[in-house]
């Protein structure tokens, strides 16, 4: 009887554990995407402030102002991506916490999540390049939109016909697939943590980076454009389906294109 109840007691204090650490990871990821999302909400306002002041000269590229575009592109991924990624990442948490005998399941969670956001701040970086590049050759306004219609024809093609190649298919399926991809890519330990969350985070690199760059068409601090595509990526990996949503935007996407471009005046 006493050893019944010393194991009823063992159950309890394990589940009291583990609904303890299954809130901690929640409540990690919902404060991670709603200071994102306020970071970019009043970071929009002071974009829009600064529009409407035309005296005030728009700022150069010093190391400084690169190092500010940067953040803002890392926290506006993390708003945008974590929502569609957190199946994958509360998954992940689940099945370390029974894993790790010993604990530690936070901190691998903590890894694998660091993983993911390395990838999406390469990408970042790679974007605020872009940006400088676009600034540079005078094809980006002050609200941070192509100033070039053939510039904005031809992105909004390529991403249109990169929702229907195999590497983006291949890639969803795989975000698609939270039990798959654990199922195929586990590994344990710290750094099998960390090397999880960085193939987790070029599979979905690779599925929604185009999708990204229609940033620039529309306005990267374009407020509405953000929240759209935050909606079409988590629609697209979570909703049963989904993906051929994505396929129906990739059409779309090439049709606008095409209508930008035919609508450039001869010559």
């Amino acid at each position: 009887m006493r050893q019944r109840n010393e194991s009823g007691r063992s159950d309890t204090a394990l589940e009291a554990v583990l609904h303890r650490e299954c809130a901690i990871v929640v409540s990690g990821l919902v404060g991670m995407v709603v200071l994102a999302w306020a970071y970019l909400l009043v970071g929009a306002g002071l974009e829009m402030q600064a529009m409407g002041d035309m005296a005030k000269p728009m700022p150069s590229w010093s190391a400084g102002y690169f190092g500010l575009v940067l953040l803002m592109w890392a926290v506006m991924m993390l708003a945008m991506m974590l929502p569609s990624a957190a199946p994958m990442i509360l998954l992940y948490a689940a099945i370390a916490r029974r894993r790790q005998a010993r604990g530690g399941a936070l901190g691998a969670t903590g890894l694998f999540v660091l993983g993911y956001v390395v990838i999406w701040t390469v990408f970042s970086l790679g974007a605020t390049t872009l940006q400088w590049a676009l600034d540079r050759t005078a094809l980006l306004s002050p609200m941070m939109q192509t100033t070039s219609a053939t510039v904005a024809g031809l992105v909004l093609i390529a991403a249109g016909v990169y929702q229907w190649t195999l590497l983006k298919q291949a890639c969803l399926r795989w975000c698609r697939s939270p039990l798959g991809f654990v199922m195929r890519h586990w590994r344990d330990g710290v750094r099998g943590a960390f090397r999880m969350g960085l193939r987790h985070g070029l599979y979905c690199l690779g599925c929604c980076w185009m999708l990204m760059l229609l940033l620039f068409v529309a306005g990267v601090m374009n407020v509405l454009w953000i929240a759209g595509l935050t909606l079409l990526v988590l629609v697209e990996k979570v909703v049963a389906h989904g993906h051929w949503l994505g396929r129906a935007l990739g059409v779309v996407l090439i049709a606008w294109g095409g209508a930008t471009l035919a609508l450039l005046p001869a010559g």
